[in-house]
């Protein structure tokens, strides 16, 4: 699994195929491995790159006193894109990941090829009740990762038994833990929200929201986020949180006639 050396720490990352880069983004909690279902499909067209954020997977813990948010994972994003020299990239981004992928687009348009923003974050018209719940899980009192994952992941596919093993065990440990209640603590700070700027995303966006998500809302976020990215494309499909793990046919059917518009000639066929 390579590596590279960032201000945080080793970041690890796996890399398939070759051609236009794709950068797939995982929720919090999670790894790159969530997007196994999906990746063999998409690294026969694409230089498929899947991180594991600083904290998870296989990646290093942030130093001590880090402020763990999404601004911090969007600055260890941007660091990644300029240690590995990147071209204008495809993003798929899954809620946190999302969160950054929509963030890069308003802020560093000329990176940004085209978008998939899978239940991506930012877009939740908070009140007491969403407030309430992210105080929550970001506390001591929060819902284990196990049984949360269960709540939102609706399918029970190999992948997903993956994810829900993961969350059991390596998502369940205490530093796991600090960083996945500091990450729920930022989405009621004012950066997390991204609805002021969202008109600002440029690149061609597919909105992808699961119809069974009880934690970002297809008809409420989605309809939200479809109606203020100039262009995007809403797409509801019968699953939860993530449906690249849950319906990863249905996924690809709607994600790769996407993204090979948005890469043109530098869209590669291996099979």
């Amino acid at each position: 699994m390579p590596i590279v050396t960032l201000s945080s720490g080793d970041l690890h990352y796996m890399e398939h195929g070759r051609g236009v880069p794709l950068v797939l983004l995982h929720a919090n909690p999670g790894d790159s491995r969530d997007f196994e279902a999906i990746m063999p499909a998409l690294a026969r067209h694409y230089r498929v790159l899947a991180l594991d954020w600083p904290g998870y997977g296989a990646s290093a813990m942030p130093p001590a006193g880090t402020v763990v948010n999404a601004r911090f994972f969007y600055d260890a994003f941007r660091e990644f894109l300029a240690a590995l020299a990147l071209p204008p990239a495809l993003i798929i981004g899954n809620s946190l990941g999302g969160n950054v992928a929509a963030r890069l687009a308003i802020e560093s348009r000329a990176k940004v090829r085209g978008l998939v923003l899978v239940s991506p974050g930012g877009f939740t018209p908070h009140n007491l009740i969403t407030r309430a719940f992210c105080q929550l899980q970001g506390s001591r009192f929060a819902l284990p990762p196990r049984a949360f994952a269960g709540w939102y992941l609706r399918h029970r596919t190999p992948t997903v038994w993956a994810m829900l093993e993961r969350a059991a065990t390596s998502q369940a440990t205490a530093p796991s833990l600090a960083i996945n209640r500091s990450v729920w603590r930022g989405f009621i700070e004012p950066e997390h929200d991204l609805r002021q700027r969202a008109t600002l995303i440029a690149a061609p966006t597919l909105l992808v929201f699961g119809a069974r998500d009880p934690v970002i809302s297809a008809r409420q976020d989605g309809r939200l986020a479809a109606s203020l990215i100039p262009g995007a494309k809403l797409v509801v499909m019968p699953a939860g949180h993530a449906p690249f793990a849950e319906v990863p046919d249905e996924f690809l059917a709607e994600v790769l006639p996407f993204l090979e518009r948005c890469a043109g000639d530098g869209v590669t066929n291996e099979g």
